[in-house]
């Protein structure tokens, strides 16, 4: 008897194991099919349309330079690309939906440092920039001015500081976004300048130049391509240009630099990014086909009309570049005691 229960426990026991065999068996054979697929995905990439995210409204800077060279991208692989405009949350909203989008290739980003440092500005970004986005291509570096109205009786930075030092917290700076990159360049000024000015925040450039142009506001930093039409119609004054050489449509007004503040000289980029997930050999297609839209000398032209357009970079030197600017636009945020929102 004893043996008997012994051999139909051993039977059992056996029988166990085939059905948990089996069961292995089957999950690896699932899972390189699922490999197989994803491979084979990647391989057909795009086999279907993009989707490019802006997280500002339609027809400011960002989204001209996301269309400018998502699209040439698109020509280039003779695929669709659909530019979307997602704003709000000062650029959370769209961003964090690229962050949790899936890693296949046909949901990116364009961006500016918003991407790097927000999440160290607002408790619930919805993202990690270092874990959850990898960038895949420099559209530009964005040239801006410093500006006051043409009342302002300084004619430099350096006559604008020693005013804003005479007169503490009196004067006012049109902030157009919390974390924007104008209000980053704004900061790093005020930083090296030991100047304290009020911060009146708005909803983009366009209605805090009207107010600069109405003498409501003091100081503003405006982006170059917003600003140049305005300067040559008298209505605004130029103090300094921040970038790291004179821009030829405005020869006589110094750099940041020049005027005595190369600690101000920073020079923002916009980036497009996607997932962090996605696959390398996938991002490097990605950044293969950004990189070949940059070298179109169309997209170079439209892009060069008031910034300095982006070139071929490696995904290794934009990993770099991503770490770099996060760390030093971190320290920046909080060095100016910006608080979490």
């Amino acid at each position: 008897m004893t043996d008997k229960r012994r051999h139909n426990g051993a039977t059992l026991w056996e029988g166990s194991m085939s059905r948990k065999s089996a069961a292995l068996g089957f999950a690896a054979a699932i899972a390189m099919l699922i490999g197989a697929n994803a491979a084979q995905a990647q391989d057909n990439w795009p086999s279907r349309p993009i989707r490019i995210i802006v997280p500002y409204p339609a027809g400011g800077i960002v989204d001209m330079v996301a269309r400018a060279v998502t699209e040439q991208v698109g020509r280039d692989l003779k695929a669709t690309v659909i530019v979307e405009a997602r704003p709000g949350g000062n650029s959370n909203i769209g961003t964090a939906a690229v962050a949790r989008s899936d890693p296949d290739g046909y949901t990116w980003l364009v961006s500016g440092p918003a991407a790097l440092v927000n999440p160290g500005l607002y408790k619930e970004a919805g993202w990690d920039t270092l874990k959850d986005l990898k960038c895949v291509g420099l559209a530009v570096w964005t040239q801006s001015v410093a500006v006051v109205n043409p009342t302002m009786p300084a004619k430099s930075i350096g006559e604008f500081v020693e005013l804003a030092r005479s007169k503490p917290g009196e004067l006012n700076f049109g902030n157009p976004g919390t974390g924007s990159s104008i209000d980053l360049s704004a900061q790093k000024l005020f930083q090296a300048a030991n100047i304290k000015l009020t911060n009146v925040g708005y909803k983009g450039q366009p209605q805090a130049l009207v107010d600069l142009m109405t003498n409501l506001m003091h100081f503003e930093i405006v982006s170059m391509a917003l600003a140049l039409p305005h300067i040559k119609q008298g209505s605004i004054k130029p103090l300094a240009v921040l970038t790291h050489s004179r821009v030829a449509e405005l020869p006589d007004v110094p750099t940041i630099a020049e005027a005595g503040y190369p600690e101000a000289a920073y020079v923002p980029w916009y980036g497009i990014y996607v997932p962090a997930g996605t696959p390398d050999a996938l991002a490097g297609k990605i950044n293969a086909a950004v990189s070949k839209a940059l070298e179109n000398p169309d997209v170079q032209r439209q892009l060069s009309v008031t910034d300095i357009p982006g070139k071929p970079t490696s995904l290794s030197d934009l990993a770099a570049l991503m770490k770099s600017d996060h760390e030093k636009l971190t320290t920046v945020v909080k060095t100016a005691g910006m608080a979490l929102q």
